[in-house]
């Protein structure tokens, strides 16, 4: 038997086409990819083989663009189940609270699994497996969510829950499947590529590992303990496709394909015709130009992101603050140079948060951010929560990534001088994620928000060039 096994994870609300950050030997570069349209002709295409095809999703699927914040995620619903999948798991569809949460699922044709979500009681929140028979082949699919949705994220997201990383369990359920007569074991999982690798060399019994939240584009499996691992990068930008064969109730060869949603796919018709009807009350926002930029805007640095310099400098002008952070978010598709628009401002920060203040003294500020640089690059992969590393303007911060917890940061320069740890800093930020709730003193949200500190940055500096000395560097 050939089995087709396709996969997507973090297209975080890409319902169309979008611009996409793309490398060689000469730099970055973009490209028009992705859109769920182009999507489902590829499915339809591989569906329409003789051999039998799963489709799962790994997340990050309801949140991520305005159409799907402002319906909470309600907007997507007919585009999944138009593509039929078989499961999925999640994080940042759990923006909305648990009880969305559960609204959302209960209207799509498939469930989204998870053996690492608890209610108050300790029940699980979530299924936590399914099993699909294909001939004389039975397949168990685990799901595990995010293990940071309940430690990193803001509370919303886990009201009433607690989430764990799944090391615990996935061992049970591994048995438990295969004490049922199992013959493949698939995991989907969206604790991140680094966490899936450290669970995978720990835990035996895994066929096939579906990986996702950390964007990685694996262009070919990872082979760990046995167990073949996949990441299709994110925004729909990819679709993989993993050819298993089996012979014996085993898998004994497979070819693997990372497969780009390009221009070149005939998009589907009746797709087309949802998403169009999705996005129709959005339309005037691409037409709504709100400034310009040199080059291209993207957050697909782990370090520094142009995208957010934006962000930054935005609301430091409309807070008269001379120091801000935001979060490492990763989401978010590149801003080619030229017209920025309004849409693009949605697309850079979608939930549109006010800005804030807060007076954090300069030890506070470095605990921070030694702190945030621990939870993007601890050696113990399921310590890791990113994101990426903490977005910030108007400091200089050198550090050194290999050195022990609390002493990665070398010195930290402010108007070209070491920032003093006894001094107090204004600052501005956005959300908790940018500035935790348990630090600082005077917190105030005004009233005024991210989209519109953006605008009314970018109408008096109309030409926006996103170079700037102030940032992380490796020494």
């Amino acid at each position: 038997m050939e089995l087709n096994i396709l996969y997507l994870n973090d297209v975080h609300g890409y319902l169309e086409p979008h611009n996409e950050l793309f490398y060689n030997n000469k730099g970055e570069f973009t490209e028009t990819v992705g859109g769920y349209s182009r999507i489902a002709t590829l499915v339809r295409q591989i569906r329409q083989n003789a051999n039998p095809t799963l489709l799962f999703d790994g997340g990050d699927t309801f949140h991520g663009t305005l159409p799907l914040v402002k319906s909470q995620g309600e907007a997507i619903i007919p585009v999944l189940n138009e593509l039929s999948f078989n499961a999925m798991v999640g994080h940042w569809d759990f923006a909305y609270g648990p009880n969305q949460l559960k609204k959302l699922i209960s209207k799509l044709s498939y469930p989204m699994l998870g053996i690492n979500v608890y209610n108050e009681d300790s029940s699980l929140f979530l299924q936590p497996f399914i099993t699909i028979q294909l001939e004389n082949l039975k397949i168990g699919v685990i799901g595990i969510c995010s293990g940071i949705i309940d430690k990193a994220m803001p509370a919303q997201f886990s009201e009433g829950l607690k989430i764990t990383d799944g090391m615990a369990e996935l061992p049970v359920y591994v048995k438990q499947l295969k004490n049922d007569g199992v013959d493949i074991i698939i995991l989907l999982s969206h604790n991140g590529f680094p966490q899936d690798m450290h669970m995978l060399q720990k835990i035996d019994g895994i066929d096939i590992c579906l990986s996702a939240h950390t964007h990685n584009r694996l262009y070919k499996p990872v082979l760990v303990n046995n167990a073949l691992l996949i990441q299709c990068g994110c925004h729909g930008s990819f679709l993989g496709h993993l050819k298993i064969n089996i012979e014996g109730k085993q898998i004994s060869g497979h070819q693997y394909e990372l497969l780009k949603i390009a221009q070149h796919i005939s998009p589907d018709s009746k797709m087309e015709k949802i998403i169009d009807t999705i996005l129709q009350p959005y339309q005037r926002l691409k037409k709504n130009v709100i400034g310009f930029t040199e080059s291209t805007l993207h957050r697909y640095d782990t370090m520094n992101s142009s995208m957010d310099k934006l962000l930054l400098k935005a609301i430091m002008y409309v807070s008269g603050t001379d120091i801000s952070f935001s979060n490492g978010w990763r989401y978010g598709a590149p801003i080619c140079s030229g017209n920025i628009t309004e849409e693009d401002l949605f697309n850079i920060i979608p939930i549109n948060p006010p800005v804030s203040t807060v007076d954090l003294t300069g030890q506070e500020i470095i605990d921070m951010l030694e702190e945030n640089l621990e939870r993007t690059f601890s050696k113990e992969p399921m310590k890791q929560m990113g994101g990426y590393v903490k977005r910030c303007a108007g400091l200089r911060i050198n550090l050194r990534i290999e050195n022990p917890v609390g002493h990665r940061i070398q010195e930290i320069y402010f108007n070209e001088e070491h920032l003093n740890p006894k001094e107090i800093y204004k600052v501005s930020f956005v959300t908790s994620q940018g500035v935790p709730k348990n630090i600082g003193k005077n917190r105030r949200e005004m009233d005024r928000k991210a989209v519109e500190a953006m605008a009314a940055f970018l109408k008096d500096h109309p030409k926006f060039d996103p170079t700037d000395e102030n940032l992380f560097a490796l020494v």
